[in-house]
């Protein structure tokens, strides 16, 4: 009876399955993001900047998407590889600005 009653209390604990339904809406998400980055290059009169600037905002929008649907950075326990990649974003951008700094004076 003791027995019945842990396992009906660990089945409630336990966390609902995903299933594979939210990594094929990512995975379509994904191929759309890539299919215009693609497309905007690929048409060749539109304004350069316009093109960088969509560049990267597609590969922004690219990363959250792997981050939160395949390395599930969106669920409970990710704090500390969450800091850790904010932390090396900073460093990158402390180290482009200051390589730009140090070719721009120099």
């Amino acid at each position: 009876m003791a027995d019945q009653q842990s396992t009906a209390q660990n089945q409630g604990r336990r966390h609902k399955a995903e299933g594979p339904k939210k990594h094929i809406i990512a995975f379509i998400f994904s191929i759309l993001l890539t299919v215009v980055a693609f497309s905007a290059v690929a048409a060749g009169e539109v304004n350069e900047t316009f093109i960088y600037l969509i560049l990267i905002g597609m590969a922004i929008l690219q990363v959250f998407i792997q981050m939160a649907f395949w390395m599930h950075m969106k669920d409970r326990g990710h704090l500390y590889p969450i800091i850790g990649i904010l932390f090396g974003v900073v460093i990158v951008i402390t180290c482009v600005i200051m390589a730009q700094y140090w070719v721009w004076w120099s």
